[in-house]
């Protein structure tokens, strides 16, 4: 019978730790709740700096000080082992986003499990993941060719779905990583994951 309870839409940046943390309870979440989830990529550059004109949140007064206590926190309660820390400099997420978006077109249904790959390569093990060789080379690990999905990363089309999905979240008000929106409702943060299992379980109030 066809599920007919609305989607888990959950939007991340690949470079947020924050979206790293809710990618790793986001499946399990759902999958209690007969719940789909469906990944999508967007990029903290345009919303939060270029639509929101904030900074980013390490180089934003008080508030940075707070994120490395409260990333590091995260970690510990969780038993997290990463090898990259929040302050370390900061990836250029488009390559790996393009991937993302490759894979969604080109091997959908697999484009999370492409993303949970990047995800614990940069954050886990603390690979960078600027350069379009170094996210191809993740390929390996799921079953795609890497000279073909290098290729796809650097491709127009790729750009190009890249570009439409970010203008899409912001259409949605998606604006920070992690982000969700349960049917109509929306929550910010991987500290939201909690509530949004209260919301399923409860139906909303």
């Amino acid at each position: 019978m066809q599920n007919t309870n609305p989607a888990i839409d959950f939007y991340f940046d690949f470079l947020s730790m924050y979206g790293y943390f809710a990618s790793l309870r986001i499946d399990a979440l759902a999958a209690r709740h007969g719940r789909e989830v469906r990944w999508h990529s967007m990029l903290l550059g345009v919303s939060v700096m270029k639509t929101m004109g904030l900074k980013p949140l390490l180089d934003t007064p008080l508030k940075g000080d707070y994120v490395i206590r409260d990333t590091a926190r995260y970690a510990r309660r969780h038993g997290l082992q990463l090898s990259r820390k929040v302050t370390d400099p900061m990836m250029d997420p488009r390559a790996t986003a393009r991937g993302f978006y490759w894979m969604r077109r080109h091997r959908l249904g697999q484009e999370a499990q492409f993303a949970r790959a990047a995800f614990s390569s940069y954050w886990r093990d603390g690979v960078d993941l600027s350069a379009p060789q170094q996210v191809a080379a993740l390929g390996a690990a799921i079953g795609v060719d890497t000279q073909e999905l290098l290729a796809g990363i650097e491709s127009d089309q790729a750009r190009t779905d890249l570009r439409d999905a970010v203008a899409a979240s912001l259409d949605k008000g998606v604006f920070g990583s992690p982000f969700f929106i349960v049917g109509e409702e929306k929550f910010w943060g991987s500290d939201r994951v909690e509530l949004i299992e209260e919301w399923l379980t409860s139906g909303g109030w």
